[in-house]
């Protein structure tokens, strides 16, 4: 029945898709402004207002049924490990940056980044950059690259706050100050989040607790028309407790962390003439974790970790003519980790990458639009590595038709983990690690159909990588029991993605997206040491479809009303099995989810909402053996003066 729903909904929307908009500019597919109908890149942008309207208090929420090629699985709860994979890739081949910070954690195992912990109340905007894009923001950037930017001052002196309660003793308060003039602009938001939770693991009943403390700040000052100085910062502490893996029988679940997500810059912009711009940035990423063994144990015993990153970075961009702009620069990154793992003492490693990159873009007659960019890696150990990206755009119709193309190389470096934290007893005798090798294309055409106000987008996309880093056991005679390396084998992904919106009146409007993706893990396929246990191929926790259905109504003479129904189905996905069990090859089930929103603007001050998460209350799971929120409910009031 599921299946016959879904593939009527999809033959409905293929017959028709969005009405033409006001011109949407992105920023980060070149590091320069541009209208996004001249990128070749495949593009997902949310804005000011879809933020505004959202109900999910958590970002990654937001954007798992938001876009395709988004992947979004969590370990439990709120507050709990959660990821984006794009295009079929693990998280650690996308990077994430917020207003302009790389985010990704020096001290995690492959130098990634978790998305539990950025609330949504001070994000103005998502762009989410899918493909390669090595050549312009360097490692780990070989399946996409998220944007993040928070909110700014606009004009005058505003004020604003938002509550919101509902199961499982959850509360959600934030409140922020705004305001810029000619010369000043300001932002500084606090946000509260507490919740009783849901228990982790499906095998126990005790609900596991989470707190986030939030602070987003931001001040920009214009000295003249050639000259600006701009800050931002962002800090999350957070507790969480959670359900550690155990097969052992009566095991009490009772781990708790604590963490701390920090980031910041400061960036100088100069302009000396009209068409000559350069900014100059130092940011600092530092996340730290500690995991202590019960709660209360006053850290008698635990595990802490800590990450930190100094990144000096120059930019500039030149426009030759309306036609022509290079955008160019370098940049400096030292990224630290630390640990100390229970009572082995501290151990600290870092690593130093210096780059240099140019994009070059092009308008020919005929609107069409070309862009070829190269991008220079050293890092200290690992050696030096190139990329390379060409994409083009072509507009006709009237520019109601789009085709788009692009092909790109990519890298991604080892982590610090990945180089050092290796389970060798004999660590000068560690074999070389070098950097991962990627290659992708992708292809697609956008169609506005005017008439029948509705607009789609249909893109193929192909990745793959080579020099695969991954655990592998060595034996023992020569002294490594386990280290990194680089492996043989190809992993590849590869499939469609389809978006459209149906706008049918000033009342309904329809948006559905589709992602197929087809993914081939060739690391442990091509491993001669690989357990026997792994008989599936595809890559772990990647349903090979998603189907996302955006149903909005407004009532006749209710103007000030607006109900989204969401609704997400989600294939069955290889998992791993964990230590409840057999560390083996599983699956999870497939799933179908519906929430539900409702919005309701009160004498034009204050902004009431309701959401019911989950309405159908269907026990699922996107990580084996996690439990996802049951039917839940919500209440919120935002006022803004």
């Amino acid at each position: 029945m599921l299946r016959k729903f879904l593939l009527f909904y999809f033959i409905l929307f293929t017959s028709s898709v969005f009405s033409e908009e006001i011109p949407i500019i992105v920023i980060s597919a070149s590091k320069k402004p541009q209208s996004i109908s001249t990128v070749g890149t495949s593009v997902t942008v949310l804005e000011e207002d879809f933020f505004k309207n959202s109900t999910e208090y958590f970002l990654g929420d937001a954007l798992s049924s938001n876009t395709t090629s988004a992947n979004f699985f969590q370990s439990g709860g709120h507050g709990t490990s959660s990821a984006i994979q794009l295009r079929g890739l693990p998280k650690r081949y996308s990077t994430v940056y917020i207003d302009g910070v790389k985010m990704s954690d020096p001290a995690s195992v492959s130098n990634d980044f978790d998305f539990n912990h950025i609330l949504t109340s001070s994000i103005s905007r998502v762009e989410i950059l899918k493909g390669n894009q090595s050549s312009v923001y360097g490692s780990g950037a070989i399946g996409g690259t998220i944007n993040i930017t928070t909110k700014k001052g606009k004009p005058g002196f505003h004020k604003d706050i938002n509550y919101m309660t509902g199961s499982h003793g959850t509360h959600n308060l934030s409140t922020s100050l705004s305001g810029a003039n000619e010369k000043n602009n300001f932002f500084i938001g606090l946000e509260r989040f507490q919740t009783d939770g849901i228990s982790r693991m499906m095998h126990n009943e005790e609900k596991d607790r989470y707190r986030n403390n939030s602070l987003v700040g931001n001040y920009g000052y214009t000295f003249s028309d050639k000259l600006e100085f701009t800050t931002n910062t962002r800090i999350a502490e957070s507790y969480l407790q959670y359900d550690a893996e155990s097969s052992t029988s009566g095991y009490t679940h009772n781990e708790e962390q604590d963490a701390l997500e920090a980031s910041s810059n400061v960036s100088l912009v100069y302009k000396p003439i009209e068409n000559f711009k350069n900014k100059f940035t130092l940011a600092n990423t530092y996340i730290k974790r500690i995991y202590n063994a019960a709660p209360g144990s006053k850290n008698t015993s635990k595990d802490n970790y800590y990450g930190d990153r100094y990144a000096f970075m120059y930019s500039g961009n030149y426009d030759f003519d309306l036609d022509t702009s290079v955008v160019f620069g370098s940049e400096r990154e030292e990224d630290e980790m630390g640990f100390n793992e229970n009572t082995s003492g501290r151990v600290d490693h870092n690593s130093l990458v210096t780059s240099n990159y140019y994009d070059f873009q092009k308008r020919f007659p005929n609107d069409i639009y070309l862009t070829f960019g190269s991008r220079f890696d050293e890092h200290e150990r690992a050696g030096n590595e190139d990329s390379h990206r060409f994409t083009a755009a072509q507009l006709f119709n009237n520019k109601t038709t789009k085709l788009k193309f692009s092909y790109g190389t990519g890298f991604r470096f080892p982590s610090l983990y990945e180089e050092f934290y290796v389970y060798a007893s004999n660590k000068d005798s560690l074999p070389f690690v070098k950097a991962e090798n990627s290659e992708s294309l992708d292809f697609g055409i956008e169609k506005n159909f005017l008439d029948r106000n509705l607009k789609i987008d249909i893109t193929y996309f192909n990745i793959s990588y080579t020099d695969v880093l991954e655990g592998w056991e060595t034996g023992t005679s020569s002294g490594l029991a386990y280290t990194t390396q680089n492996l043989p084998g190809k992993v590849k992904s590869q499939g469609i993605e389809f978006i459209s919106e149906w706008i049918k009146n000033d009342f309904l409007k329809f948006g559905l997206n589709y992602t197929y993706t087809s993914t081939y893990d060739g690391a442990e396929q091509s491993d001669p040491n690989a357990n026997t246990s792994y008989y599936n191929a595809q890559m772990v926790r990647v349903p090979r479809n998603i189907l996302n259905l955006i149903t909005t109504i407004k009532l006749p003479n209710y103007e000030n009303l607006n109900l989204t129904l969401n609704s997400k189905w989600s294939d069955t996905a290889r998992d791993y099995g964990n230590g409840n069990r057999t560390f083996s090859d599983e699956r999870t089930d497939d799933y179908f989810v519906n929430d539900l929103s409702v919005n309701y603007n009160l004498w034009n001050k204050y902004n009431l909402y309701l959401n019911v998460t989950n309405i159908l209350d269907e026990k699922y799971e996107t990580v084996r053996d996690y439990n996802q929120m049951d039917r839940s409910f919500g209440f919120g009031i935002k006022q803004s003066f």
